[in-house]
């Protein structure tokens, strides 16, 4: 059910806390009824999760307590990122710049505040056994200069390096593709240990959509299926970005 020995452990003897995609698949397991596993789902997901992110001084918004939650649990990421390049692939710079522009109404130290948030996400690619992080990163975030050309250099840079990784898949989308299959916006498709525990997240102002339903899945895997076969291969994808660079 694509949890270890050990972790179930630690749920039995109350070591750790349960979260809410490990007490779906358990309820699976142990022959709950799609009521009582609904309610216990409920139940975890009201929890307070004692990740990391909850000694921090400063609250966080609920929908990025959640998306960190289920980070701790998935085994892979799809992205497509039509904006800006990828949380999980931002330099610092990068990120302090995209904060900036779109949280308007937040003072510098919030600023700071979320991008420590998202600088200490990126830990989990340097997990023993890393998720998989697949991103369609489409033409116009890699040519859109957030934070001048500077800023903008060392982020393709470090966006070129980070996808040597084993566990990493950058794929470019370019603008000679045309019209796409997701020309409605970002979003990312969060794949727990198994496929009924996946979770689509969408980028709103202010926060961020979750959804889970079978039929929302169902079409955004397919949206990101039809992304991944329209953008360019690995080796061309480098090429482009490494274009783009020099041209910042």
């Amino acid at each position: 059910m694509g949890i270890s020995k050990a972790t179930l452990s630690r749920y039995e003897t109350k070591e750790g806390t349960v979260k809410w995609p490990a007490v779906d698949a358990l309820c699976r397991e142990y022959g709950a009824s799609d009521e009582e596993r609904a309610a216990l789902v409920e139940l975890a997901k009201g929890a307070k999760i004692q990740g990391w992110w909850r000694s921090l001084a400063d609250p966080i918004p609920e929908s990025m307590n959640l998306m960190l939650t289920l980070e701790d649990e998935v085994v892979r990421e799809d992205h497509y990122a039509c904006m800006y390049v990828p949380g999980l692939l931002q330099t610092r710079a990068y990120a302090e710049a995209v904060h900036r522009a779109s949280e308007t109404g937040c003072s510098e130290r919030e600023v700071q505040h979320m991008v420590d948030i998202r600088m200490k996400r990126q830990e989990l690619l340097d997990r023993a056994e890393p998720p998989h992080l697949w991103c369609v990163i489409d033409e116009a975030a890699l040519r859109r200069r957030v934070g001048g050309s500077k800023v903008m250099r060392e982020q393709l840079h470090h966006l070129l390096s980070v996808s040597q990784r084993p566990h990493v898949t950058v794929q470019v989308l370019p603008f000679a593709k045309g019209a796409h299959a997701a020309a409605v916006g970002s979003f990312a498709v969060l794949r727990g240990p198994t496929p009924d525990l996946d979770v689509v997240y969408v980028d709103l102002i202010g926060g961020g959509l979750f959804m889970e339903k079978p039929q929302e899945l169902a079409r955004y895997r397919l949206a990101f299926e039809y992304l991944s076969a329209q953008a360019l291969d690995l080796e061309s994808s480098a090429e482009i970005i490494d274009r783009i660079r020099m041209e910042s």
